[in-house]
């Protein structure tokens, strides 16, 4: 949100009070132990008489984690405070104070005021200066009727959609270095890296081709050393570098705004700490790496279409682990009654009998919105268990089912009426969920427990997605709990699976759900998925093969349409080939990416990976939103044309293609033409790739016949650790020197 009309002046209507001073420094006990508190009037007080009349804001400095600070600027303190994330990972007592120097440390990050004026509030990493609020940063904003701001990606036009107009806003600017890139603040598909752009967090259905989010995290990383978390589940406005260009700007309505830095100095050292706070990702089961296929969405298909597809599937030796019914395994126009339609599946329970015994796992799609022809319907208004617009009646409209109303999960026993229907489901034998939907929340409604819709609006998909994904643990126990969400925010990443949303079946929209991932990845997330071939529309044969491959080498992998099948004979012979060999590829890779997934429950680092976190120190791969690592050691660069050109950048050393063995040379950019059996796919120097001896499925015993291939360009005794999907646990040293690739 701009507020100003160049370096000098306001936009029309718009008033700003900025920090002018730290007039004082004092310590303070905080909910995270000892802090500091600063009182910053809004003008230099050279005078008594300057005391009067006057703004002040108080900024607080605390630490919940080792390499955290938390900064917390309030106007008036009697007003509602914001309710922020969950941080599971804050601790007490993580900050060391010296008030007589306006420090406070917090292991390798230190916050430093400077008393009096101008206002400076610098952040250092390991003793040296990352970032900072100096003059004119921390600013209290008013707006008059009719102000000349911007209120948003959404026009505000209607509480139903738009971001809610306020009149004061605070709002913080950090520092911007030369040359310094900005990463993340969720699954964004224009460039990957930030700088220049305005971003709004505000969750929408908009689909892959527009500035719209729908998972939507007020967190960034800089290639600087350092990570921001805005603490604020609501509507967060970010500026990065495109009102003041020195800076990032964020800010937010009301009284208060709270926000942490995060140390580096390095991005996967940030993205550690960031989890460590915010919550990890549990390891997903070994099954849901293999390959999930779908009926699609609104195509024609009962029971002999599914056996056709599964069947069709084993004729032709393609592995499958996963089958997905969306939407009409429901009947149309009751959304959601979780209820097969009897018209098309007369005995689910027996056809979920077959599919267990062909050794698939089965998914079901769900949504939060319950039709008003859903038998569930009147027993939600009963009991109270909807969203409610401000008279007391159940929110409603039809813009995705006639008469819907929502789900209040902020009520316990609406929470505990859904998932009883869910646990129906998996009695029944329904293994996982695809939880779709969740964005676009109203804000003229009422929250059973008060809370302000603004703030829900993104955050009802995080208690969406929790009361699902806690069934799943519930009944299927942990680890073996998975659920494909498309709607997310700050702490998503704590309940995998997450997909890209709504693309089209062309290259470009390839190449902006890759933009997407990597933007995901830079916020925290960990597992990703897509739907290959794009969703709307029928992809020509060309874009088919070419996304098979990207998506067999992403962490998980589904073929998914709008209103066409994504079955891949019904394209030609050559999808089925290309389809068999990288889902073949993905099984014998399964030891090292259930290690990638491990660590990434352990450490936070996502399985895909931009290259700029893996390889922070080489300029080139700031920009770099084409190509990807997935895990530490493979670099993956997808094919976006018909002709097979593709141009990608190595890194320095001797990279050898894992499918054709050559050896490259890299420190460079290349040009190179794959057929469709084929793409950059280069494993990097010195890398020992776990590889497994199996094929056909996910799951199986990775220890069993497991052989280590040793890569050029590196050398000593490398440990590679490899773990069995039953917890079983094995080291194996491997001599760089004796090279078998």
């Amino acid at each position: 949100m701009k507020f100003t009309d160049g370096f000098w002046l306001m936009r029309p209507g718009v008033t700003v009070d900025y920090a002018a001073e730290a007039y004082d420094i004092e310590s303070a006990d905080t909910p995270d132990g000892p802090g500091l508190v600063v009182h910053a009037p809004t003008k230099v007080i050279a005078k008594r008489g300057d005391v009067l009349n006057r703004s002040v804001l108080t900024v607080t400095l605390s630490s919940p984690l080792d390499g955290v600070v938390r900064v917390r600027i309030v106007h008036h303190d009697g007003a509602r405070r914001p309710v922020g994330f969950a941080l599971p990972g804050a601790v007490v007592g993580g900050g060391a104070v010296d008030v007589e120097g306006g420090t406070l440390t917090a292991g390798r990050l230190t916050a430093r005021v400077t008393p009096g004026a101008p206002w400076d509030l610098s952040f250092e990493v390991d003793g040296t200066r990352v970032t900072g609020s100096g003059h004119r940063s921390v600013g209290r904003v008013s707006l008059a009727e009719g102000a000349d701001v911007e209120t948003g990606v959404i026009s505000n036009t209607g509480a139903d959609t738009g971001v809610p107009f306020a009149r004061h806003y605070l709002h913080e600017q950090l520092d911007l270095g030369v040359g310094e890139a900005i990463y993340g603040l969720g699954e964004r598909f224009g460039p990957v890296v930030k700088n220049g752009q305005t971003v709004d967090i505000w969750n929408a259905d908009g689909g892959t081709s527009s500035e719209q989010a729908y998972k939507s995290v007020p967190f960034y990383v800089s290639s600087g050393g350092y990570g921001v978390l805005v603490n604020d589940p609501g509507h967060v406005s970010f500026e990065i570098g495109s009102e003041n260009v020195e800076r990032v700007q964020f800010s937010v309505s009301g009284e208060a705004l709270e926000y942490f830095v995060i140390a580096g100095p390095t991005p996967k050292d940030v993205l550690e700490r960031y989890t460590a706070l915010t919550g990890r990702p549990p390891v997903v089961p070994a099954w849901s790496f293999g390959t999930w296929l779908t009926t699609s969405f609104t195509t024609d298909y009962d029971e002999a279409t599914v056996n056709s597809f599964i069947d069709g599937m084993a004729e032709r030796d393609l592995p499958l682990s996963v089958f997905h019914f969306d939407c009409f395994w429901m009947r149309e126009f009751n959304w959601t009654d979780f209820t097969w339609d009897e018209r098309v599946f007369p005995d689910p329970d027996a056809m979920l009998r077959r599919l267990h015994d062909r050794g698939l796992r089965v998914s079901v799609w769900i949504n939060p919105y319950i039709a008003q022809r859903s038998p569930l319907f009147a027993e939600g208004v009963a009991n109270g268990y909807f969203v409610r617009r401000p008279d007391g009646t159940p929110w409603q409209w039809d813009l995705w089912v006639p008469g819907m109303a929502l789900v209040d999960f902020t009520n316990p026993d609406a929470v505990r009426w859904y998932q009883s229907y869910l646990r129906r489901l998996i009695a029944q034998g329904v293994d996982c969920f695809k939880t779709d939907f969740g964005e676009r929340i109203p804000t003229d409604v009422v929250y059973f427990d008060g809370t302000d819709p603004e703030r829900m609006h993104n955050f009802y998909a995080q208690l969406y997605n929790q009361a699902v994904h806690e069934v799943l643990v519930e009944e299927r126990g942990v680890g073996e709990a998975v659920l494909f969400a498309r709607s997310a925010t700050a702490g998503g990443q704590t309940m995998p699976v997450h997909w890209g949303g709504d693309n089209s079946s062309t290259f470009a929209s390839m190449a902006e759900t890759l933009r997407g991932g990597l933007s995901l990845a830079w916020s925290g997330f960990s597992f990703w998925s897509h739907d290959i071939g794009g969703f709307e529309g029928t992809p020509d044969p060309a874009v088919f093969k070419r996304w098979i491959a990207y998506g067999m080498l992403s962490s998980h992998s589904r073929f998914h349409g709008s209103d066409s099948y994504r079955v891949p004979w019904a394209f030609d012979d050559e999808a089925v080939d290309v389809t068999r060999q990288f889902s073949r590829l993905k099984l014998r890779l399964m030891p090292y990416l259930y290690a990638a997934a491990r660590s990434a429950a352990s450490t936070g680092v996502p399985v895909m990976r931009p290259m700029a976190l893996e390889f922070p120190d080489d300029p080139t791969t700031l920009h770099l939103d084409r190509q990807y690592m997935l895990g530490p050691d493979l670099l993956v660069a997808p094919v976006f044309s018909a002709s097979g050109d593709v141009t990608f950048y190595l890194p320095a050393g001797e990279w050898t293609h894992l499918l054709s063995g050559e050896r490259v040379t890299g420190g460079g950019w290349r040009r190179e033409t794959h057929g469709f059996d084929s793409l950059p796919l280069y494993v990097r120097p010195g890398a020992v790739l776990p590889w497994g001896a199996r094929d056909d499925r996910p799951d199986y015993d990775y220890l069993d016949g497991l052989t280590l291939r040793v890569f050029p360009g590196g050398s000593g005794v490398a440990e590679v650790t490899v773990t069995a999907p039953d917890g079983r646990t094995e080291t194996f040293r491997a001599d760089r020197a004796e090279v078998t690739e």
